[in-house]
């Protein structure tokens, strides 16, 4: 449920919010990075539902934006007119600020093969250009970002102005919020993979993730978020059984949906499936989900974890070795849930559920096929993918 009275702070007017905690949820010995993050929202009028999620609107790092201005031979000071708006500002505070300096196109290279005065760097982005060559050409520019192209072809020269008018805007990230307003109602809790890899012989980051982790100051009120209308959410009916089905990062929404149901005194039963790669070191909020289950706010947890052993193990092999309770769930009215990677993962449950249905149901692929858009319809299976 989207919270009633709109707030005056939004997409486009985001509150500068304070970062209050910045927690390391992965322990020593972990391949990942997850962080809690605590976000206050005091001295606004946000509001927000279990279900929601929270916009935040990062900032491109320093080494990034230098270098970039390095390879334009440009100081930053430049004065550009932003694209598709009128407004006139420095480049430096372009580059951090507005514009993506990631995901360059096929619309980038032609843009580099006009401009090329070297006959040898036009050739190769003449070559990636040709219609043969789509396949290979997507993977280059999967592995690259504007500053390699600068670096790459440096013939290849741009007035400040040019330059960004080939830059998308800097988008904001959405994070489904982990914590319930019941009981937190002045805070926003955040769960989130940190993200760096190298590509192209280079390290990389998700500007978003490590902009949290590494350069927003704990308590400074600087952190420009917002919060959107989401149709992702708790039933009314406190009564209702609930199915979640997050792992890794995709628990945050179901530790809302758990903490409200538990300040709620909710009478609906609980089943909350989780997976990671390691239970000694990957078990987000363990401690509280054991707390849950020990005192029957969890009616059924069920664990997946990738790594502990030799076959690997997912949610969805869980939700199959108990496809004829979790049938029994749903012909009960139980509301299904899934956060979590659409790519991969959420394709996974879904099929899991339709194998469920007609092993347990005795549908057919037909049926279940309706039986499970019709859920859909009637806000019983209920998606958060990204």
């Amino acid at each position: 449920m989207a919270a009633e009275v709109e707030s005056q702070y939004n997409k486009n007017n985001p509150f500068l919010a304070r970062l209050t905690e910045n927690t390391q949820l992965n322990k020593a010995g972990s391949a990942k990075d997850t962080r809690h993050f605590v976000v206050s929202i005091d001295g606004s009028d946000l509001a927000y539902s279990c279900g929601d999620s929270l916009g935040v609107f990062p900032l491109n790092s320093k080494e990034e934006v230098d270098a970039v201005l390095t390879a334009l031979h440009a100081s930053g000071d430049e004065l550009v007119v932003l694209p598709r708006t009128e407004d006139e500002i420095r480049l430096q505070e372009a580059l951090t600020r507005k514009l993506s300096l990631a995901s360059p196109t096929r619309k980038s290279l032609m843009v580099f093969a006009e401009r090329a005065q070297d006959a040898a760097e036009k050739a190769q982005l003449l070559n990636l250009l040709e219609d043969e060559n789509k396949e290979s050409t997507a993977l280059f520019l999967s592995e690259r970002e504007f500053i390699d192209l600068l670096e790459e072809f440096p013939s290849v020269r741009f007035s400040p102005q040019d330059f960004v008018q080939g830059l998308r805007k800097l988008m904001p990230r959405l994070y489904s919020i982990a914590s319930s307003p019941v009981v937190h109602a002045r805070e926003i809790h955040l769960t989130v993979a940190v993200v760096r890899y190298e590509t192209n012989h280079r390290e990389r980051s998700g500007v978003c993730s490590t902009y949290l982790s590494d350069r927003v100051s704990l308590n400074d009120a600087i952190l420009p978020v917002f919060v959107p209308k989401s149709h992702f959410g708790l039933p009314e009916d406190g009564s209702t059984p609930i199915i979640m089905v997050g792992p890794g990062t995709g628990i945050a929404p179901f530790r809302a949906f758990l903490q409200e149901r538990v300040a709620t005194q909710a009478s609906g039963k609980n089943w909350l499936f989780f997976g990671d790669q390691h239970a000694a070191t990957d078990y987000l909020y363990g401690e509280e989900f054991e707390a849950m289950k020990e005192e029957n706010h969890i009616d059924r947890l069920d664990l997946a974890w990738s790594r502990d052993q030799d076959e690997k193990v997912y949610v969805q092999d869980k939700m199959i070795e108990s496809g004829a309770t979790m049938w029994e769930w749903l012909e009960a009215g139980a509301i299904f849930y899934v956060c979590g990677d659409a790519k991969r993962m959420a394709k996974d449950v879904d099929a899991a559920l339709h194998q469920i249905a007609q092993e347990h149901g005795g549908l057919s692929e037909e049926d279940s096929v309706a039986f499970f858009k019709q859920l859909k319809k009637d806000k019983r299976y209920q998606r958060d993918v990204y």
